[in-house]
């Protein structure tokens, strides 16, 4: 066994100091050489006192029964000395259970006694302290004056022209035909009659207007083309309904 390195130590008690001295020297135990272990134990009992430190009754104690199971083991009949030696490592067992528990049960608890403090309250200056070139802040302003007219409506006067805009009834094209082809010998040309026309509106109630006639039979159509040729067949339009061509 190797020999005691004088490093004294606080221990909470000989059992304390009896595991320690277990762990360091990787000894069994369930199966503790109590004459090792005796001969540690002593030297560094005897170490304490060397530097003065104030020895519990509780070591002495302790010494002395790892004294009295070192000699009766060493006797012919020793059945005292291995019952004394299973009573001191059920001990230490339960007192190295106890110290793990504790040891998990510290981690449990780990960070319960600390407090976070609660942000402080800040004063906060909103004064506006950067300063600017003259130019910079017209073009700020140019800039945002821009993007508050692109986000207003259009204005009125971009659709007055398309409102202004007279719309031309297909039936009031359908009277109009009749009339001029009436009065020109109940002939005429298609050309003429979209001629006439004064507005895009106008033309296309022209053209639809002729359809209608072509289709009621109360005029008929030869040729193709601008010279297309156009014969009223009836005197009469008045059966025709003119309500869907409003």
């Amino acid at each position: 066994m190797e020999a005691i390195s004088y490093k004294v130590e606080a221990f909470e008690g000989p059992l304390d100091l009896l595991l320690h001295l277990i762990s360091k020297h990787k000894l069994d135990i369930y199966d503790i050489p109590i004459v090792e272990l005796v001969d540690q134990y002593i030297a560094y009992v005897k170490a304490m006192e060397k530097e003065d430190l104030y020895v519990a009754s509780e070591f002495i104690e302790m010494a002395a029964r790892l004294v009295y199971i070192k000699s009766v083991s060493l006797l012919p009949v020793y059945e005292e000395a291995e019952e004394l030696k299973r009573e001191l490592t059920g001990e230490l067992i339960e007192y190295r259970d106890c110290q793990l528990m504790a040891g998990k049960l510290s981690q449990q608890t780990e960070g319960f006694d600390s407090f976070v403090r609660g942000p402080s309250e800040l004063e906060v200056d909103y004064t506006y302290t950067r300063l600017h070139d003259e130019s910079e802040l017209l073009k700020a302003y140019i800039a945002a004056a821009g993007r508050k007219l692109r986000n207003l409506p259009p204005p009125v006067e971009a659709f007055r022209e398309i409102v202004a805009k007279k719309i031309v009834s297909v039936s009031s094209k359908i009277k109009s035909i009749f009339t001029k082809l009436s009065g020109s010998g109940k002939k005429g040309k298609l050309s003429l009659l979209m001629s006439d026309a004064k507005s895009r509106s106008d033309m296309v109630a022209t053209f639809l207007a002729v359809l209608e006639l072509a289709k009621s039979r109360k005029i008929n159509v030869v040729g193709e083309g601008a010279d297309v040729d156009i014969e009223l067949l009836t005197d009469d339009i008045s059966e025709m309904n003119s309500e869907e061509w409003e």
